[in-house]
């Protein structure tokens, strides 16, 4: 079964780090991605742009547009992974490992019900000004 590893972090926190502590926050969580990679369990991920680019649509009919993803919390969706897992259970291991690898952050696991693949992911910088890639 498909599940969304959802990653949840104060977007301020992020921003501020300098180039050498992303990277090594990049280099803890892709040593995770390379295990999850062997292992086959790796689908789609995507670190998100910045908040402060984003907007969404909600209400009735075509809706109306607010700026910023935001739910009433501190933490914003920075980026996600979809995996394969057994269970509920084995989900929740693997989001333990990138919680290991990324202390500060938060991690929702959720079952994916419904999955139609597209194209391939392509590399972009869209956003990324905001936030470190």
């Amino acid at each position: 079964m498909l599940y969304a590893l959802l990653a949840y972090h104060e977007e301020h926190v992020v921003q501020a780090m300098d180039e050498a502590a992303d990277n090594a926050l990049m280099a803890n969580l892709e040593a995770v991605h390379g295990r999850w990679t062997a292992a086959g369990t790796l689908g789609p991920a995507a670190r998100l742009g910045a908040t402060t680019r984003a907007a969404t649509v909600r209400g009735q009919g075509r809706g109306f547009v607010t700026d910023g993803p935001f739910a009433e919390t501190k933490e914003a969706l920075l980026g996600f992974y979809v995996v394969e897992a057994e269970s509920l259970a084995a989900a929740v291991e693997l989001a333990r490992d990138l919680k290991a690898a990324n202390p500060s952050a938060a991690y929702e696991v959720r079952p994916i019900v419904l999955f139609r693949p597209g194209a391939p992911f392509p590399l972009t910088d869209a956003g990324l000004g905001d936030v470190r890639p």
